[in-house]
């Protein structure tokens, strides 16, 4: 019979051997994110699917602050995040230095999340946008990807913090698969 495993039979890194533990090529832009909630959700995630950098960008709010302690439960020590003033330009510089750029949004000649399939050897920056606007026009315009979850039900959205999470492990996923076939 299945018995639920401690905290420690986890054998979770600390936060000194995650800063130091080899990342995936994949980062996260967070634009203009009201919630700051939804910011310490999204750290926990970047913490357990080890993204290189999470890139707060716009009103996305930084730490300290507690609601996003709150939420990221110490993930704000772990993950290596930067703040960027304009997620435009901070788009602009980062294809400049070869990243891949995937807007995740509803848009004419997206692609479903689950036909995309990451390129071995590149690193991919994803941007996720207001609760309320999305990704901007502009950086949709920059991307060399636009990404769509699909859904299946009333509403129109997912919050951006569950959007982060399923993004994340399907990336990996697809990721450890290349690796696999690789081997």
């Amino acid at each position: 019979m299945p018995r639920k495993v401690s905290l420690d039979e986890l054998n979770r890194l600390s936060v000194d051997d995650y800063r130091e533990a080899p990342k995936f090529p994949y980062c996260l832009i967070l634009d203009d994110i009201r919630s700051l909630n939804n910011v310490g959700s999204v750290f926990r995630t970047a913490d357990a699917f080890r993204a290189e950098t999470l890139y707060l960008t716009g009103i996305t709010g930084t730490p300290p602050h507690r609601d996003i302690t709150k939420t990221a439960l110490g993930a704000t020590e772990s993950v290596h995040w930067q703040y960027a003033p304009d997620a435009t330009t901070l788009v602009r510089e980062l294809k400049a230095q070869g990243w891949l750029i995937a807007a995740i949004e509803q848009a004419e000649g997206s692609v479903w999340l689950n036909e995309f399939q990451p390129i071995p050897n590149k690193k991919i920056a994803f941007v996720l946008g207001n609760e309320v606007t999305g990704v901007r026009e502009s950086i949709v315009e920059l991307a060399d990807y636009v990404l769509e979850i699909p859904q299946f039900g009333t509403k129109h959205s997912l919050n951006v913090a569950v959007c982060a999470g399923i993004l994340c492990w399907d990336y990996w996923t697809k990721l450890r698969n290349l690796t696999l076939q690789a081997v």
